[in-house]
């Protein structure tokens, strides 16, 4: 029986064709998307499901679609699926994550266009028979100072852009190397120093736990007076009431929004402010972004339905149907020992070490890099998967090496990660045992054996007697219960580490408490998504 596809968006009839020319059986119902119940009602009819941004694929949904087995989103944001849920099921989540980049991009461009020239206030007083030609004063482009946060694949493409108007353009990423930086023509600096410099600020970053409300009243004191504001990237990036704040005291020229914190946005602090250019989320709204992203999605879930070939896949990566089950619990460790690393180094990295170690070594071992590093880059970039994930490195100019070699230890087979920054080489290993799970073997070249939990703290400290029982204590006092706790030391007396499983995630105020305490050197939490 061939596979089903359900289009539950509007997708172009190109990536309907597409499903058909390749076997697959589609219902093409671009408005079903929008009406819950009776989407809940069919998807359990269906093994997949294409969609855009109107279709909400809920934990709800996900457990009524008994045979779904893939969710294709025709675009980078995956804001509207529940990935957790869907690989609890099973299901495969694919993105295009980069059929977007230049209509994105040059959007931001044209956003700081309008807002440099008020072209949108213009545009309205003309067209009423006014000729208000003294009251659209505007500034030049050419010159001026751009301030770029976020500097991956469409960041890049907005730097090389203001490069050919002229602009000078400063960048901050974590994750761009100088070498990066050099070869795209971008000083590369801190972010104070660009919210100082600026003439312009662009955004192009994921929303995560480090990037929401990264312009807030606080970051815009720190900008020059009569600074433009852009944001083509995600809503929740600006504090658009501490940014509407500072246009009213006339610290703030201007701004270009395409993105709002509420989305449909029916109210803004922003609206109607002079200055102010706003659209309705147009960043991937033309002809030839549309047609690319509906293509791509269409081609890469018929190729796993028909061929079990996975492509750009959010949560599994590209691994043939018959090495699978071997691999995945190794694709699991992988993603954790990225995870750990990624969480736990707050500079920027400059080199990724990998070691296969016995039986690691005759595995899919592209598979395993790419699960590495998007573990490595997912608390900087939220969208990445296990196939952009090395672009994204690459792009940033960090120097990756991989390693080979046969079994030599105890273990049957095991990887070694290792992290190079500015400031320190951050090195964990891990190892799957037959259960399938996940284990921590070595940290920092400590050896110790510690279970992978959901809920995690990293805690370094002194090697002194009772330091079990104050940790213990603390995290007893606050109501935190301890499933599993792993010791190691490099020599009695000296430096050792502790790994706890945990059964929520520990508030600050715990770690602050635990970090007080004498011969705690720090405490770090952790979280895993083993789904």
């Amino acid at each position: 029986m061939a596979p089903r596809v359900l289009v539950s968006d509007k997708l172009s009839q190109t990536a309907v064709d597409i499903f058909r020319d390749r076997g697959v059986d589609v219902d093409f119902l671009p408005e079903l998307g929008k009406d819950k119940d009776k989407l809940l009602a069919a998807i359990g009819q269906y093994d997949g499901l294409a969609i855009r941004s109107a279709t909400k694929v809920t934990e709800k949904l996900l457990a009524a679609a008994d045979n779904l087995k893939v969710v294709g989103r025709a675009g980078i944001g995956v804001d509207n699926v529940d990935i957790p849920a869907a690989s609890k099921r099973g299901v495969i989540v694919m993105n295009t994550p980069f059929g977007n980049s230049i209509t994105t991009a040059e959007h931001a461009i044209a956003l700081m266009f309008a807002v440099a020239r008020q072209l949108p206030e213009a545009d309205v007083s003309t067209q009423a028979g006014k000729w208000e030609k003294s009251k659209f004063m505007g500034v030049e482009i050419t010159g001026k100072t751009l301030g770029v946060i976020g500097c991956g694949n469409i960041g890049s493409i907005v730097c090389s852009r203001a490069i050919g108007l002229k602009m000078r353009v400063v960048a901050f990423d974590p994750f761009l190397s100088a070498e990066r930086a050099e070869q795209i023509g971008v000083e590369k600096v801190e972010l104070d120093e660009l919210l100082a410099r600026a003439d312009f600020i662009t955004l192009h970053v994921p929303l995560t736990d480090k990037t929401r409300q990264i312009i807030d009243a606080e970051a815009l004191k720190k900008t020059k007076k009569g600074v433009r504001i852009i944001n083509c990237a995600r809503g929740g990036l600006v504090v658009e009431a501490d940014l509407a704040e500072a246009i009213k005291a006339g610290h703030v020229a201007g701004a270009g929004f395409d993105v709002f914190e509420t989305e449909p946005a029916t109210d803004s602090p922003l609206f109607g402010l002079p200055g102010v250019v706003c659209t309705p989320h147009l960043g991937a709204s033309t002809t030839e972004a549309q047609e690319n992203v509906a293509i791509q999605v269409a081609e890469q879930m018929a190729d796993y339905l028909v061929r079990g070939a996975v492509t750009n896949a959010i949560n599994m990566p590209s691994i043939s149907a018959e090495e699978a089950p071997r691999l995945k619990p190794f694709i699991r460790l992988a993603d954790v020992l990225g995870t750990f690393v990624g969480q736990a180094t707050e500079s920027a990295i400059l080199e990724v070490e990998i070691l296969y170690d016995g039986s690691t070594a005759a595995m899919n071992t592209k598979a395993l890099t790419s699960a590495v590093l998007a573990g490595l880059i997912r608390s900087q970039v939220a969208d990445v998967n296990m196939v952009s994930a090395p672009i994204m490195v690459k792009e940033r100019g960090i120097i990756l090496s991989e390693s080979k070699r046969d079994k030599s230890g105890i273990f049957d087979g095991y990887i070694q990660l290792t992290v190079k920054t500015a400031r320190q080489t951050r090195s964990v290993a891990g190892t799957c045992f037959s259960d399938g799970k996940p284990r921590f073997i070595q940290i920092k070249g400590i050896n110790l054996d510690a279970e992978v939990g959901e809920h995690m703290v990293y805690i370094t400290n002194h090697d002194v007697p009772g330091i079990i029982g104050t940790i213990g204590t603390v995290f007893g006092e606050a109501g935190v219960n301890i499933a599993n706790f792993s010791l190691g030391r490099d020599h009695p007396g000296g430096d050792a580490i502790s790994m706890l499983y945990v059964d929520a995630p520990v508030r600050q105020p715990v770690l602050d408490k635990l970090m007080a305490q004498e011969n705690v050197v720090a405490a770090k939490p952790l979280a895993f998504n083993l789904g």
